[in-house]
């Protein structure tokens, strides 16, 4: 639970901020990865930057256990991504806005393999449009975002929801292909 880390009492910063540090300078010694200040990354996140790839982590964001990020990811400030996510940025790469709150176990996946007949779909080129997630978006557990998907700032993913398509601004989606069901300004 990485949001507990920034309600430590001094004591117990006395030996989380030194093991944190520890953590982040391993993944920062990597020539690809930048990490902002005050974040929590758990132990286990399997974080993934080769040249042409960066992974860029803004301040004060948090990355459960389990996790694995597969740059291009650029990721903002104040986000959350809990346990069990997997996020690949493909050839163009993840963009995720301030203050976006990802659930247990989301994909999001910024390439797609061809599915011509004329060969095994091993051999199958790759294509990579990017995914676009804005500011203040809520993605609900379990949910999949596939390649060339743009979420609009301040929208809802509901849980376990299959994004094939943009969502625009404030809008509430579900289902598998997620549509729209409803508009957060409506409440």
């Amino acid at each position: 639970m990485p949001w507990l880390y920034y309600r430590l009492k001094p004591k117990h910063r006395a030996w989380a901020e030194p093991w944190q540090a520890e953590i982040q300078s391993r993944l920062a010694a990597l020539e690809t990865v930048t990490i902002g200040e005050a974040c929590f990354l758990a132990p286990d996140l399997a974080l993934f930057a080769e040249p042409g790839r960066p992974v860029h982590i803004g301040p004060r964001t948090m990355i459960a256990a389990n996790c694995f990020l597969h740059g291009p990811i650029h990721i903002e400030g104040e986000v959350s991504i809990n346990h069990g996510c997997s996020l690949d940025g493909g050839r163009a790469g993840i963009r995720i806005g301030n203050q976006t709150r990802i659930a247990h176990g989301v994909s999001i996946y910024a390439f797609n393999h061809g599915m011509a007949l004329d060969r095994p779909l091993y051999q199958q080129p790759v294509t990579s449009q990017g995914v676009v997630i804005g500011k203040d978006v809520w993605i609900g557990a379990r949910a999949g975002i596939v390649d060339g998907v743009t979420i609009g700032d301040h929208a809802v993913i509901g849980m376990g929801a299959v994004v094939t398509r943009d969502v625009p601004p404030y809008a509430k989606v579900a289902g598998s292909p997620a549509r729209i069901i409803g508009d957060r300004r409506d409440d």
